[in-house]
């Protein structure tokens, strides 16, 4: 990390002062950067890296780093109102409509603005992420003969092994593939399980970027209500009856957003009503290596109990690594195995190489299990300490369940119902996290996670993405002033 801020200001150093160069002109040398700003070369020779690569200057091997030329002025923008129609035409005679709309999903990629809490964040921060044994893991793929070549189109075998075994049940290696991320294997299952126009039935609430995808695709989500224990089998069975629909997306293990796990009872049944159905459940087993160090032993992921094919399985090493370590499976039984693999071929060909021999050199390495006691133990402290703070300070937010994996709390907003002296009212969603913003943390509202209207008002809370339960503590109070403003 401290190499990491070196390079960024010192590059910052070098572009406040490009203006003492003419255009053409040379750049002090290496040696004369390293003893004047007292870094090593490694970090003099990342900077200028970095600036090249903005434009900024120009490197020449052997003769130093050069100030760039001016760019030419840019040509006169042209006119793209012509689009409006074409793309309003495209989907005219759809059915359903397709509506690209990556809000949801941007909420949890975008960086927040400079000093403000990141209560928002998707991922690990980059203290809880294997940064070293990522970069050990690269280097030494990188050196394994033919890792520059072109892999087996469905991935690697050891990989998909691994995968396999992880899964667990009657599941092999033959039944996975190897996809580019979570988000991508949910994209290929969707589109192969449900034409344009059909009706796909998920969890409510549920994953913004699942109800992305099948918007995008031209589908039409239907909700299921859950409760604590996750989807309620008879509305499930209710919701198949009514839509007819061949498709329902679940994620059984600590649900994004509510972190509930589909109860013991409720999982047999689940597979028994889908296979009644003629329909395919969609497993988004995505935080499964994100249990807290509190947690009951884990139930396996469906597809370890289903031997006919119902499940199609997607997991990911994306969350309990890093978010550019985009590696994921796809798992499934009989003849819609084919269907996944030829659209992932069609939209992808392949993972490259150099990513998957690196994800195998990571879960192969002693450090692999010694990271995930590690975020296993920081995670519980960090929903410990912000649990602790929310209930003491901000009891107009209501934590119905405090999940035992997972990066992330579902709170909901009090309406006056049940008794609370103080209330959000109408628009009170919206109006809390542009308060909270303007207070210096970002939160997630919680409307893009329904399908439909949702109940009650609610935002989720990470406490992944930040730097440390100081932070925490710091990012809550900084939402106790925000809810004071719009109370």
């Amino acid at each position: 990390m401290q190499e990491r801020s070196s390079v960024g200001e010192l590059a910052n150093r070098l572009r406040q002062e490009l203006n003492r160069y003419s255009p053409g002109g040379k750049l002090p040398s290496s040696r004369v950067l390293v003893e004047r700003f007292r870094v090593s070369p490694v970090t003099v020779s990342r900077a200028l890296a970095q600036l090249a690569a903005e434009g900024l200057v120009v490197t020449r091997p052997g003769a130093g780093a050069y100030r760039a030329e001016a760019r030419p002025s840019s040509a006169p923008a042209g006119d793209t109102s012509w689009q409006e129609v074409a793309l309003s035409a495209d989907g005219a005679a759809d059915l359903v409509p397709r509506t690209v709309n990556a809000a949801g999903v941007v909420v949890s990629l975008a960086a927040p603005p400079p000093g403000v809490i990141e209560f928002n964040g998707g991922y690990l921060h980059p203290s809880l992420q294997p940064e070293r044994a990522m970069a050990a893991a690269l280097s030494r793929a990188g050196r394994r003969p033919g890792a520059w070549g072109r892999p087996p189109l469905d991935g690697l075998p050891e990989l998909r092994e691994w995968f396999a075994r992880g899964i667990g049940g009657a599941v092999t290696a033959a039944e996975v593939l190897i996809t580019a991320g979570g988000q991508a294997g949910l994209t290929t299952a969707l589109r192969a399980l449900a034409p344009p126009g059909a009706p796909v039935l998920v969890e409510s609430p549920t994953y913004p970027g699942m109800l992305a995808i099948a918007r995008a695709a031209g589908l039409r989500p239907v909700p299921v209500p859950m409760d604590a224990d996750g989807v309620r089998p008879p509305l499930l069975a209710d919701a198949f009856r009514a839509t007819g629909a061949r498709v329902f997306v679940c994620q059984p293990l600590f649900q994004n957003p509510t972190g509930a796990v589909l109860a013991p009872e409720r999982r047999a049944e689940v597979l028994r009503i889908a296979r009644e159905a003629g329909a395919f459940v969609i497993e988004d087993d995505f935080v499964r290596r994100l249990v807290h160090e509190d947690a009951a032993p884990l139930p396996r992921p469906l597809a370890a109990e289903d031997p006919d094919g119902v499940v199609v399985h997607v997991g990911s090493l994306t969350k309990a690594t890093s978010p550019s370590f985009r590696v994921s499976a796809l798992a499934a039984r009989g003849p819609v195995l084919e269907r996944l693999r030829a659209i992932q071929i069609v939209d992808t060909f392949f993972v490259p190489r150099p990513l998957q021999e690196a994800a195998l050199e990571l879960v192969g390495s002693p450090a692999w299990p010694r990271h995930l006691r590690a975020v296993s133990t920081e995670l519980r402290v960090r929903r410990d300490a912000m649990t602790s703070a929310l209930l003491t300070a901000l009891p107009q937010l209501s934590l119905p369940h405090i999940p035992s994996g997972g990066y992330h709390l579902w709170l909901r907003l009090a309406d006056g119902t049940g008794g609370t002296s103080q209330a959000f009212g109408s628009g009170g969603e919206s109006a809390l996290v542009a308060a909270a913003l303007r207070a210096g943390v970002a939160i997630t509202p919680g409307r893009p996670y329904f399908s439909a209207e949702p109940p009650a008002s609610h935002v989720r809370l990470s406490f992944a993405a930040v730097a440390g339960t100081g932070e925490i503590g710091e990012g809550v109070r900084r939402l106790r002033t925000a809810c004071d403003e719009v109370l």
